[in-house]
Protein backbone atom coordinates (compact mmCIF):
# COMPACT_ATOMS: atom_id res chain seq x y z
CA UNK A 1 0.00 0.00 0.00
CA UNK A 2 1.42 3.55 -0.96
CA UNK A 3 1.59 6.81 1.10
CA UNK A 4 -1.75 7.70 0.32
CA UNK A 5 -3.60 4.30 1.09
CA UNK A 6 -3.93 3.43 -2.52
CA UNK A 7 -3.72 -0.51 -2.68
CA UNK A 8 -0.79 -1.20 -5.10
CA UNK A 9 -2.27 -4.19 -7.35
CA UNK A 10 -0.96 -6.59 -10.17
CA UNK A 11 -2.05 -9.14 -12.74
CA UNK A 12 -0.27 -12.35 -14.42
CA UNK A 13 -2.08 -13.02 -17.46
CA UNK A 14 -1.86 -16.26 -19.30
CA UNK A 15 -2.20 -16.17 -23.62
CA UNK A 16 -2.10 -19.01 -26.04
CA UNK A 17 0.71 -19.10 -28.41
CA UNK A 18 -1.19 -19.66 -31.86
CA UNK A 19 0.26 -20.60 -35.70
CA UNK A 20 -0.85 -16.65 -36.92
CA UNK A 21 -1.53 -18.24 -40.36
CA UNK A 22 -3.58 -21.80 -39.60
CA UNK A 23 -5.12 -20.60 -35.55
CA UNK A 24 -4.10 -23.81 -34.56
CA UNK A 25 -2.17 -23.86 -30.89
CA UNK A 26 1.93 -24.64 -30.87
CA UNK A 27 3.71 -25.92 -28.43
CA UNK A 28 6.07 -23.28 -28.13
CA UNK A 29 7.11 -21.83 -24.90
CA UNK A 30 10.14 -23.59 -24.71
CA UNK A 31 11.91 -21.55 -27.58
CA UNK A 32 9.78 -18.49 -26.53
CA UNK A 33 11.52 -18.24 -23.13
CA UNK A 34 14.89 -18.94 -24.86
CA UNK A 35 14.30 -15.88 -26.96
CA UNK A 36 13.25 -13.87 -24.17
CA UNK A 37 15.69 -15.21 -21.62
CA UNK A 38 18.02 -11.55 -22.12
CA UNK A 39 15.80 -9.19 -23.06
CA UNK A 40 14.67 -6.60 -20.45
CA UNK A 41 11.06 -5.30 -19.67
CA UNK A 42 8.37 -7.81 -18.71
CA UNK A 43 8.28 -10.89 -16.99
CA UNK A 44 7.57 -14.54 -19.21
CA UNK A 45 7.09 -17.35 -17.33
CA UNK A 46 6.21 -21.25 -18.24
CA UNK A 47 2.96 -22.51 -17.54
CA UNK A 48 1.50 -26.12 -17.94
CA UNK A 49 2.01 -26.37 -21.42
CA UNK A 50 3.56 -25.70 -24.24
CA UNK A 51 0.98 -23.98 -25.78
CA UNK A 52 0.88 -21.34 -23.33
CA UNK A 53 2.80 -18.40 -21.70
CA UNK A 54 2.60 -16.32 -18.24
CA UNK A 55 2.94 -12.67 -18.41
CA UNK A 56 3.59 -11.16 -15.02
CA UNK A 57 3.19 -7.68 -14.39
CA UNK A 58 4.80 -5.42 -11.77
CA UNK A 59 2.87 -3.81 -8.87
CA UNK A 60 1.81 -0.25 -9.50
CA UNK A 61 -0.17 1.67 -7.77
CA UNK A 62 -2.55 3.64 -10.56
CA UNK A 63 -4.67 1.57 -13.13
CA UNK A 64 -2.91 3.48 -16.33
CA UNK A 65 0.74 1.98 -15.29
CA UNK A 66 -0.71 -1.58 -14.67
CA UNK A 67 -2.65 -1.62 -18.19
CA UNK A 68 0.63 -0.11 -19.42
CA UNK A 69 2.23 -3.21 -18.07
CA UNK A 70 -0.39 -5.14 -19.54
CA UNK A 71 -0.16 -3.71 -23.05
CA UNK A 72 3.92 -4.16 -22.94
CA UNK A 73 3.96 -7.88 -21.53
CA UNK A 74 1.47 -8.36 -24.74
CA UNK A 75 3.93 -7.04 -26.79
CA UNK A 76 6.70 -9.08 -25.34
CA UNK A 77 5.50 -12.11 -25.74
CA UNK A 78 4.61 -11.47 -28.71
CA UNK A 79 7.81 -10.14 -29.76
CA UNK A 80 9.69 -13.78 -28.53
CA UNK A 81 6.46 -15.65 -30.49
CA UNK A 82 6.81 -14.57 -33.62
CA UNK A 83 10.68 -15.03 -33.13
CA UNK A 84 10.00 -19.02 -33.15
CA UNK A 85 7.60 -18.52 -35.44
CA UNK A 86 3.90 -17.98 -33.60
CA UNK A 87 1.96 -15.69 -32.13
CA UNK A 88 0.72 -14.46 -28.53
CA UNK A 89 -2.93 -14.18 -28.52
CA UNK A 90 -5.45 -13.23 -25.66
CA UNK A 91 -7.68 -16.17 -25.84
CA UNK A 92 -8.65 -18.30 -22.68
CA UNK A 93 -9.16 -21.37 -25.13
CA UNK A 94 -8.00 -22.75 -28.29
CA UNK A 95 -11.10 -22.02 -30.66
CA UNK A 96 -9.12 -24.53 -32.47
CA UNK A 97 -8.38 -28.52 -31.66
CA UNK A 98 -5.27 -29.03 -30.51
CA UNK A 99 -3.42 -31.81 -28.43
CA UNK A 100 -1.70 -30.09 -25.70
CA UNK A 101 2.47 -30.60 -24.72
CA UNK A 102 3.40 -30.18 -21.36
CA UNK A 103 6.01 -28.04 -20.54
CA UNK A 104 9.35 -30.00 -19.41
CA UNK A 105 9.47 -29.73 -15.45
CA UNK A 106 9.43 -32.46 -12.96
CA UNK A 107 6.42 -30.94 -11.23
CA UNK A 108 4.28 -30.58 -14.88
CA UNK A 109 5.09 -34.05 -15.54
CA UNK A 110 4.02 -35.68 -11.97
CA UNK A 111 0.80 -33.13 -12.54
CA UNK A 112 0.09 -34.48 -16.05
CA UNK A 113 1.02 -38.67 -15.28
CA UNK A 114 -1.29 -38.02 -11.50
CA UNK A 115 -4.71 -35.85 -12.88
CA UNK A 116 -4.94 -37.61 -16.19
CA UNK A 117 -7.04 -36.30 -19.00
CA UNK A 118 -8.04 -33.39 -16.56
CA UNK A 119 -4.18 -32.40 -17.14
CA UNK A 120 -3.49 -33.75 -20.26
CA UNK A 121 -6.46 -31.81 -22.15
CA UNK A 122 -5.92 -28.34 -20.16
CA UNK A 123 -5.11 -25.60 -22.27
CA UNK A 124 -7.26 -23.03 -20.43
CA UNK A 125 -5.61 -19.08 -19.64
CA UNK A 126 -6.80 -17.14 -17.46
CA UNK A 127 -5.94 -13.62 -15.55
CA UNK A 128 -4.83 -13.79 -11.66
CA UNK A 129 -5.57 -10.23 -9.76
CA UNK A 130 -3.13 -9.82 -6.40
CA UNK A 131 -4.14 -7.12 -4.45
CA UNK A 132 -2.31 -5.65 -1.01
CA UNK A 133 -3.75 -6.62 2.15
CA UNK A 134 -1.66 -5.09 5.39
CA UNK A 135 -1.87 -8.85 7.30
CA UNK A 136 -3.76 -11.82 7.35
CA UNK A 137 -6.60 -10.79 9.10
CA UNK A 138 -7.23 -7.99 6.62
CA UNK A 139 -6.94 -10.79 4.21
CA UNK A 140 -9.24 -13.25 5.38
CA UNK A 141 -11.46 -10.66 6.05
CA UNK A 142 -11.36 -9.59 2.65
CA UNK A 143 -12.02 -13.00 1.41
CA UNK A 144 -15.03 -13.39 3.53
CA UNK A 145 -16.45 -10.65 1.85
CA UNK A 146 -15.79 -10.45 -1.60
CA UNK A 147 -16.25 -14.07 -2.43
CA UNK A 148 -20.17 -13.67 -3.37
CA UNK A 149 -19.24 -10.43 -6.45
CA UNK A 150 -16.71 -13.01 -8.15
CA UNK A 151 -19.06 -14.62 -10.43
CA UNK A 152 -19.83 -10.86 -11.60
CA UNK A 153 -16.09 -10.76 -12.53
CA UNK A 154 -16.25 -14.09 -14.35
CA UNK A 155 -19.44 -12.76 -16.47
CA UNK A 156 -17.26 -9.58 -17.41
CA UNK A 157 -14.35 -11.23 -18.55
CA UNK A 158 -15.72 -14.22 -20.05
CA UNK A 159 -13.59 -14.99 -23.11
CA UNK A 160 -14.00 -18.23 -23.71
CA UNK A 161 -16.87 -19.89 -26.09
CA UNK A 162 -15.19 -22.37 -27.86
CA UNK A 163 -13.01 -25.72 -27.56
CA UNK A 164 -11.66 -28.06 -29.55
CA UNK A 165 -13.20 -26.81 -32.81
CA UNK A 166 -16.93 -26.19 -31.71
CA UNK A 167 -19.30 -23.81 -29.81
CA UNK A 168 -19.23 -24.89 -25.91
CA UNK A 169 -22.50 -23.27 -25.00
CA UNK A 170 -20.50 -21.50 -22.72
CA UNK A 171 -19.33 -17.97 -22.55
CA UNK A 172 -16.72 -18.78 -20.46
CA UNK A 173 -16.02 -22.76 -20.61
CA UNK A 174 -12.38 -22.17 -19.17
CA UNK A 175 -14.17 -21.48 -16.12
CA UNK A 176 -16.77 -24.63 -16.85
CA UNK A 177 -13.11 -27.04 -17.13
CA UNK A 178 -11.21 -25.21 -14.17
CA UNK A 179 -14.05 -26.53 -11.78
CA UNK A 180 -12.80 -30.14 -12.35
CA UNK A 181 -9.52 -29.51 -10.39
CA UNK A 182 -9.89 -31.05 -6.72
CA UNK A 183 -9.78 -27.90 -4.83
CA UNK A 184 -11.52 -25.54 -6.96
CA UNK A 185 -14.45 -23.10 -6.27
CA UNK A 186 -16.13 -20.74 -3.99
CA UNK A 187 -15.09 -20.73 -0.37
CA UNK A 188 -17.27 -21.01 3.02
CA UNK A 189 -16.46 -17.59 5.04
CA UNK A 190 -13.81 -18.43 7.37
CA UNK A 191 -13.77 -15.99 10.04
CA UNK A 192 -10.17 -15.84 11.16
CA UNK A 193 -6.58 -16.52 9.91
CA UNK A 194 -6.39 -19.72 11.84
CA UNK A 195 -9.89 -21.13 10.50
CA UNK A 196 -8.49 -20.44 6.75
CA UNK A 197 -4.91 -22.51 7.68
CA UNK A 198 -7.30 -25.43 9.36
CA UNK A 199 -8.76 -25.70 6.08
CA UNK A 200 -5.48 -25.37 4.18
CA UNK A 201 -3.70 -28.12 6.57
CA UNK A 202 -7.54 -30.12 6.11
CA UNK A 203 -7.26 -30.42 2.20
CA UNK A 204 -3.43 -31.20 2.55
CA UNK A 205 -4.01 -34.01 4.58
CA UNK A 206 -5.97 -35.91 2.10
CA UNK A 207 -2.89 -36.10 -0.16
CA UNK A 208 -5.25 -35.31 -3.17
CA UNK A 209 -3.13 -32.26 -3.92
CA UNK A 210 0.40 -32.66 -4.97
CA UNK A 211 1.15 -28.83 -2.95
CA UNK A 212 -0.18 -25.86 -1.76
CA UNK A 213 0.42 -24.12 -4.88
CA UNK A 214 -2.36 -26.36 -6.39
CA UNK A 215 -5.33 -25.16 -3.54
CA UNK A 216 -7.25 -23.45 -6.54
CA UNK A 217 -9.72 -21.45 -4.86
CA UNK A 218 -12.08 -18.78 -6.20
CA UNK A 219 -9.81 -15.91 -4.06
CA UNK A 220 -6.95 -17.16 -2.04
CA UNK A 221 -3.98 -15.61 0.39
CA UNK A 222 -0.80 -15.71 -1.23
CA UNK A 223 1.78 -17.80 -0.37
CA UNK A 224 4.69 -15.69 -2.38
CA UNK A 225 3.37 -12.00 -1.99
CA UNK A 226 1.21 -9.79 0.89
CA UNK A 227 -1.30 -10.21 -1.41
CA UNK A 228 -5.19 -11.83 -1.79
CA UNK A 229 -5.54 -13.18 -5.39
CA UNK A 230 -8.63 -13.12 -7.20
CA UNK A 231 -8.37 -16.02 -9.89
CA UNK A 232 -11.56 -16.45 -11.39
CA UNK A 233 -11.03 -14.17 -14.21
CA UNK A 234 -10.61 -15.45 -18.30
CA UNK A 235 -7.77 -13.72 -20.02
CA UNK A 236 -9.32 -10.74 -21.16
CA UNK A 237 -9.05 -10.33 -24.92
CA UNK A 238 -8.92 -6.56 -24.95
CA UNK A 239 -5.95 -4.89 -22.56
CA UNK A 240 -8.01 -2.25 -21.55
CA UNK A 241 -11.22 -4.79 -19.92
CA UNK A 242 -7.79 -6.03 -18.36
CA UNK A 243 -7.39 -2.89 -16.92
CA UNK A 244 -11.17 -3.24 -15.94
CA UNK A 245 -11.42 -6.18 -14.29
CA UNK A 246 -7.97 -5.72 -12.19
CA UNK A 247 -9.65 -2.06 -10.61
CA UNK A 248 -13.07 -3.87 -9.83
CA UNK A 249 -10.77 -6.49 -7.50
CA UNK A 250 -8.91 -3.86 -6.05
CA UNK A 251 -11.93 -1.77 -5.29
CA UNK A 252 -13.30 -4.93 -3.72
CA UNK A 253 -10.68 -5.64 -2.04
CA UNK A 254 -10.56 -2.35 -0.68
CA UNK A 255 -14.23 -2.17 0.18
CA UNK A 256 -14.25 -5.47 1.85
CA UNK A 257 -11.18 -4.80 4.32
CA UNK A 258 -13.26 -0.97 5.23
CA UNK A 259 -16.44 -3.79 5.90
CA UNK A 260 -14.41 -5.57 7.54
CA UNK A 261 -12.73 -2.75 9.95
CA UNK A 262 -16.15 -1.46 10.50
CA UNK A 263 -17.13 -4.79 11.64
CA UNK A 264 -19.78 -5.18 9.00
CA UNK A 265 -20.45 -9.10 8.50
CA UNK A 266 -20.16 -11.03 5.29
CA UNK A 267 -23.05 -11.66 3.46
CA UNK A 268 -25.14 -14.97 4.35
CA UNK A 269 -24.71 -16.51 1.11
CA UNK A 270 -23.46 -20.29 0.87
CA UNK A 271 -20.66 -22.10 -0.68
CA UNK A 272 -22.80 -23.97 -3.14
CA UNK A 273 -25.27 -21.24 -4.26
CA UNK A 274 -22.15 -19.12 -5.18
CA UNK A 275 -21.53 -22.24 -7.30
CA UNK A 276 -24.58 -22.13 -8.93
CA UNK A 277 -23.98 -18.63 -9.36
CA UNK A 278 -20.98 -18.89 -10.84
CA UNK A 279 -21.86 -21.24 -12.65
CA UNK A 280 -24.65 -19.15 -14.18
CA UNK A 281 -22.22 -16.41 -14.98
CA UNK A 282 -19.85 -19.10 -16.80
CA UNK A 283 -22.74 -19.91 -18.81
CA UNK A 284 -24.50 -16.77 -19.86
CA UNK A 285 -21.58 -14.13 -19.82
CA UNK A 286 -23.01 -10.75 -19.58
CA UNK A 287 -26.20 -12.04 -21.84
CA UNK A 288 -29.30 -12.98 -19.58
CA UNK A 289 -29.69 -12.78 -16.49
CA UNK A 290 -26.73 -13.41 -13.91
CA UNK A 291 -27.41 -14.45 -9.53
CA UNK A 292 -27.12 -10.62 -7.65
CA UNK A 293 -24.53 -10.84 -5.20
CA UNK A 294 -26.65 -9.66 -2.41
CA UNK A 295 -30.48 -10.98 -2.84
CA UNK A 296 -29.28 -14.84 -4.85
CA UNK A 297 -32.14 -13.92 -7.11
CA UNK A 298 -31.91 -13.45 -10.99
CA UNK A 299 -31.17 -9.99 -11.98
CA UNK A 300 -30.31 -8.52 -15.80
CA UNK A 301 -26.70 -8.78 -16.42
CA UNK A 302 -26.40 -4.89 -16.89
CA UNK A 303 -28.17 -3.88 -13.39
CA UNK A 304 -25.72 -6.84 -11.63
CA UNK A 305 -22.52 -5.15 -12.90
CA UNK A 306 -24.31 -1.20 -11.85
CA UNK A 307 -24.80 -2.70 -8.24
CA UNK A 308 -21.19 -3.98 -8.41
CA UNK A 309 -20.15 -0.50 -9.37
CA UNK A 310 -22.20 1.31 -6.83
CA UNK A 311 -20.04 -1.13 -4.26
CA UNK A 312 -17.38 -0.23 -4.90
CA UNK A 313 -17.78 3.27 -6.40
CA UNK A 314 -15.95 5.16 -2.73
CA UNK A 315 -13.02 2.56 -2.84
CA UNK A 316 -12.52 3.46 -7.07
CA UNK A 317 -12.57 6.96 -6.36
CA UNK A 318 -10.41 7.23 -3.75
CA UNK A 319 -8.01 5.28 -6.35
CA UNK A 320 -8.36 7.41 -8.74
CA UNK A 321 -10.33 4.77 -10.98
CA UNK A 322 -13.86 5.74 -11.18
CA UNK A 323 -14.43 7.45 -14.73
CA UNK A 324 -11.91 4.96 -16.30
CA UNK A 325 -14.20 1.85 -14.89
CA UNK A 326 -17.39 3.41 -15.60
CA UNK A 327 -16.78 3.92 -18.94
CA UNK A 328 -14.84 0.02 -19.14
CA UNK A 329 -18.22 -1.50 -17.80
CA UNK A 330 -20.33 0.93 -20.19
CA UNK A 331 -18.07 -0.57 -23.08
CA UNK A 332 -17.96 -4.11 -22.13
CA UNK A 333 -22.29 -4.17 -22.19
CA UNK A 334 -22.31 -2.19 -25.16
CA UNK A 335 -19.62 -4.21 -27.24
CA UNK A 336 -19.69 -7.59 -25.62
CA UNK A 337 -17.30 -9.67 -24.09
CA UNK A 338 -14.46 -11.59 -25.42
CA UNK A 339 -16.91 -14.22 -25.74
CA UNK A 340 -19.25 -12.13 -27.96
CA UNK A 341 -16.55 -10.79 -30.21
CA UNK A 342 -15.36 -14.11 -31.01
CA UNK A 343 -18.98 -15.52 -31.59
CA UNK A 344 -19.33 -12.24 -34.08
CA UNK A 345 -16.21 -13.18 -36.45
CA UNK A 346 -17.49 -17.45 -36.85
CA UNK A 347 -21.00 -15.63 -37.50
CA UNK A 348 -19.39 -13.48 -40.20
CA UNK A 349 -16.67 -15.83 -41.42
CA UNK A 350 -17.93 -19.35 -40.81
CA UNK A 351 -13.68 -19.99 -40.01
CA UNK A 352 -12.37 -20.71 -36.31
CA UNK A 353 -9.20 -19.57 -38.02
CA UNK A 354 -10.68 -16.46 -37.93
CA UNK A 355 -11.15 -16.11 -34.67
CA UNK A 356 -8.09 -16.53 -33.73
CA UNK A 357 -6.82 -14.04 -36.48
CA UNK A 358 -8.87 -11.58 -35.18
CA UNK A 359 -8.26 -12.30 -31.42
CA UNK A 360 -4.49 -11.85 -32.44
CA UNK A 361 -5.12 -8.67 -33.85
CA UNK A 362 -7.27 -7.40 -30.77
CA UNK A 363 -4.55 -8.83 -28.27
CA UNK A 364 -2.04 -6.26 -29.44
CA UNK A 365 -3.93 -3.30 -30.94
CA UNK A 366 -4.64 -1.21 -27.90
CA UNK A 367 -3.65 2.24 -28.48
CA UNK A 368 -1.95 4.56 -26.06
CA UNK A 369 -3.00 7.49 -27.13
CA UNK A 370 -6.90 6.85 -25.51
CA UNK A 371 -8.79 5.70 -28.33
CA UNK A 372 -9.65 2.45 -29.10
CA UNK A 373 -7.58 1.06 -32.27
CA UNK A 374 -9.63 0.07 -35.49
CA UNK A 375 -9.69 -3.23 -34.10
CA UNK A 376 -11.31 -2.53 -30.74
CA UNK A 377 -14.49 -1.35 -32.33
CA UNK A 378 -17.54 -4.21 -32.81
CA UNK A 379 -16.99 -6.53 -35.91
CA UNK A 380 -13.74 -5.33 -36.78
CA UNK A 381 -14.97 -3.11 -39.48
Amino acid sequence: MTSDGVRTFGVEEELLLVDGTTGLPLAASCALLEEHADAAGPKLEAELQQEMIEVVSSAPRTLAHLVSDVVDGRAAADRAARAVGARAAALATSPMPGRPHVHPTERFGTIIDRYGVLARDNLTCGMHVHVFVTSQREGVGVLDRIRNWLPVLVALSANSPFFGGRDTGFASYRSQVWQGWPSAGPSPVYGSPGAYRAREEELMATGVLLDRKMLYFDARLSHAYPTVEIRVADVCLFAEDAGVIAALARGLVETAARDWRAGLPPAAISAPALRLASWQARLSGMNGNLVHPLTGRPAPAPAVVADLLAHVLPALADAGDTETVADGLVRVIARGTGADRQRGVLHRTGRLADVVTDAVEVTHAFDRSGTLARAMHPGGD
